[in-house]
């Protein structure tokens, strides 16, 4: 039975859509520089499960994607949490009824994000293989969103498997923003992985990194913030900010703690 989208009423939630602050501004990106340098699954995880929490907190991802004819359906996940965090993809993939049963609820919002518990009516049944791997993860409600063609046909599917009151009306207007990120960057780590081959930026030699760039990599490494840098040197945050990212793409890196860790190895910065 198809289901006819123009008889279901758009769902509005009050507040969500003031216009962003400056925070939410800076992370949003932060999530879109480091997106688009994602080419392989360690760079994906590295980035969902660090700076992508600044947008949306989980405590796991499930990502999902449909294809071929006839379709088929295969999935991913990722977690800090868990030593095997590919393992909730599995469960997804086993328990028939749960991905079937989210697209079905996510469809029949318009496509627009869904919120709900676990066990309850459109998240995976309570006591199913699915519901029982996502609660051993730490997930005691979902958060669902993803990806359709034209015709409305669902092309992936995102479950962020989120604590108990870490979601509100503000997140599901930022997951918005992230879900077109995190679809066109899987499914580049997906088409790059059969490459056999990553097309991203190579890493710069040690040479492009300049010495003030140098300079402010020892005082990052020790844990300042861009405003204690902007002091100590002199120069206003928002200049340390733009250091701070031409640094990243230079080292290829997706976040702080990995430039540093970058530039040691190089032998930038003495360790």
């Amino acid at each position: 039975m198809q289901t006819v989208l123009s008889d279901v009423p758009p769902v509005e939630v009050v507040g969500a859509y003031k216009p962003l602050d400056s925070l939410e501004q800076e992370t949003l990106f932060l999530n879109f520089d480091a997106a688009v340098r994602v080419h392989t699954r360690a760079h994906f995880f590295d980035w969902t499960q660090g700076l992508l929490h600044g947008l949306v907190r989980h405590e796991l991802l499930v990502c999902a994607l449909r294809g071929g004819e006839p379709p088929v359906l295969r999935a991913d996940s990722f977690s800090l949490a868990a030593a095997d965090g590919g393992a909730y993809g599995e469960a997804l993939l086993r328990d028939g009824a749960a991905a079937p049963r989210l697209i079905k609820a996510w469809e029949e919002r318009r496509f627009r994000p869904l919120l709900c518990p676990l066990g309850g009516e459109d998240g995976p049944p309570a006591g199913s293989s699915f519901a029982q791997a996502l609660e051993r993860g730490g997930a005691k409600q979902l958060l669902v969103h993803g990806t359709h063609d034209a015709d409305g046909r669902v092309v992936s599917l995102f479950i962020f498997g989120c604590a108990r009151g870490a979601i509100g009306a503000r997140q599901l207007y930022l997951v918005e923003f992230a879900v077109p990120l995190l679809h066109a960057a899987w499914v580049r780590t997906l088409t790059d992985g059969r490459a056999k081959a990553v097309d991203g930026p190579k890493p710069a030699p040690a040479c492009a990194i300049t010495v003030r760039e140098q300079e402010i990599l020892k005082w990052v490494s020790i844990g300042k913030s861009n405003i204690e840098i902007g002091t100590i040197l002199g120069i206003s945050p928002l200049t340390v900010k733009n250091h701070v990212q031409k640094i990243l793409r230079k080292l290829n890196v997706l976040n702080r703690t990995q430039a540093v860790s970058k530039a040691m190895s190089l032998r930038i910065l003495s360790t």
